[in-house]
């Protein structure tokens, strides 16, 4: 008897052995977000935005740091402190954001997003609107609002549960 053929050369391992079973919904998730994440980070470098890099995307993603305090961004992110605060260094440095005092806290901060890091926004929202026309033409509109639809309701679901 032979072994049944895999449904797609995404199930195939790098040594052609049979892997634990089909993709699970993380791995079909990770596929269109690293499209979409080397998509955005393709066209800011076009831009001249080429001092910005991987790790910056993290704090720029929707719906943005924009007024919130360092503390609820790396919580968000689910990053330390420490680690967030590296990234708003190098993107105060670079001029895309700033940290000012908190007016409800003197002892806190909050984020406000510069003119070059709303500029960078915009290039991230226009490539993405990119994929999202590519991914229709090869969808179609109704299996693509079909889809779009069901990842709202996800994230809505997910955030309930939060």
């Amino acid at each position: 008897m032979s072994s049944p053929k895999l449904s797609s050369d995404f199930t195939k391992t790098p040594t052609g052995e049979t892997p634990a079973g089909p993709p699970l919904i993380g791995a079909l998730l990770r596929i269109p977000w690293e499209t979409v994440r080397a998509r955005m980070l393709e066209r800011l470098h076009e831009q001249g935005f080429t001092d910005f890099d991987a790790a910056h995307l993290n704090v720029f993603l929707y719906p943005g740091p924009q007024g919130e305090r360092p503390t609820e961004l790396a919580e968000r992110l689910g990053i330390s402190r420490q680690a967030l605060n590296y990234l708003l260094g190098q993107l105060e440095r670079l001029d895309y954001l700033e940290r000012l005092p908190d007016p409800d806290d003197q002892r806190s901060k909050r984020i406000a997003v510069l003119p070059r890091g709303r500029s960078a926004i915009q290039v991230i929202r226009n490539a993405v609107g990119e994929v999202e026309r590519e991914w229709k033409a090869t969808l179609g509109a109704t299996r693509f609002a079909q889809l779009r639809d069901l990842l709202l309701e996800l994230t809505s679901t997910e955030r309930e549960r939060a």
